[in-house]
């Protein structure tokens, strides 16, 4: 038996619940592992929100896309994508289908890679859903050494880890963000600047905007990136789905060719997290069992980094 963290009903944070499940052994292809952290995402109170769908037939929920931990059980010959896999080995974790707030999971192997020991069990956690999406973004507006991006909510997850590719890209990097989080973004390397109204004369004086990533999905951001960069093609956003078609941008998912170059990214970050290029910023670490008050912390927005679960 497992303890996992289930939504018992679609709703708020008050609906998530530990419950004990049985898991069955491992196939050829899976490995078990063992949970040393869970990081808590948006994604995960999206799906139990309802926004996403409410059917009752998926409940109770399992929570959780993302772990690192050790392998448990490697029957056959499980080969993550770092290499072959072996129990005691420490991993890292992507894809696996919400269940990863837990004691134990099973996850397919080609979904496990190696944890790099440059990173704790709680920073690991927290490495690839943020950092493949702000791949995907940098990949799809081509930023490089050339290029002025800017980076809308760039003091959350994936804006922290949009920053620190950019700038190893040889990107300049503008970050809007608000001023409790400048000296952060300042360390890794980007310039903030405040969000809200003037946001577009305060990002001029800063540089030519030649690319723009939206992880906010406001009008503000929105508005901004389409008046200062001259090619829509270079502008992507992760939010702001409603509006992206009129505007004329890029609006990014994991479906289809987006899921293709974000599984392509994971050894990647693994490799620059190993040599110390890429840091992952731990803002709060929570027990299991309170899942609950770690997901109210994470829609507060006051989250300076990830939000970790530990059994």
């Amino acid at each position: 038996m497992t303890r996992t963290v289930v939504a018992t009903a679609y709703g708020g944070p008050e609906v998530l619940a530990l419950q004990n499940v049985e898991l069955p052994p491992p196939s050829p292809e899976q490995v078990l592992v063992t949970v040393r952290a869970a990081a808590a995402n948006p994604i995960d109170y999206k799906l139990y929100s309802g926004a996403m769908g409410d059917n009752p037939a998926a409940l109770p929920l399992p929570i959780g896309m993302e772990i690192s931990g050790v392998v448990a059980e490697a029957p056959g010959r499980a080969v993550g994508y770092t290499g072959p896999l072996q129990v005691g080995d420490e991993v890292i974790a992507t894809g696996i289908r919400g269940s990863g707030y837990a004691d134990q999971v099973l996850v397919d192997a080609a979904d496990v890679g190696h944890k790099p020991a440059t990173l704790s069990f709680e920073e690991a956690a927290g490495l690839l859903l943020a950092g493949a999406t702000a791949w995907h973004l940098l990949m799809k507006t081509e930023v490089g050494s050339a290029d002025t991006v800017l980076i809308h909510g760039a003091g959350g997850g994936v804006g922290l880890m949009a920053v620190q590719l950019a700038v190893l890209r040889g990107a300049t990097v503008i970050a809007t963000a608000s001023s409790a989080r400048h000296d952060q973004l300042r360390r890794l390397g980007a310039q903030p600047v405040e969000y809200g109204a003037g946001l577009a004369d305060r990002v001029r004086q800063l540089g030519r905007v030649t690319a723009a990533l939206d992880l906010v999905g406001t009008d503000e951001a929105l508005d901004v990136s389409v008046e200062l960069v001259p090619d829509r093609a270079r502008i992507a956003t992760i939010t702001g789905f409603g509006r992206a078609g009129e505007l004329g941008i890029a609006a990014l998912t994991g479906a289809g060719d987006g899921q293709a170059i974000r599984n392509a990214a994971r050894p990647e970050l693994i490799k620059l997290a190993a040599a110390g290029e890429l840091k992952v910023a731990v803002d709060k670490v929570f027990p299991l069992e309170q899942a609950a008050d770690a997901h109210r912390y994470l829609q507060s927005g006051h989250a300076r980094g990830k939000v970790v679960l530990v059994p």
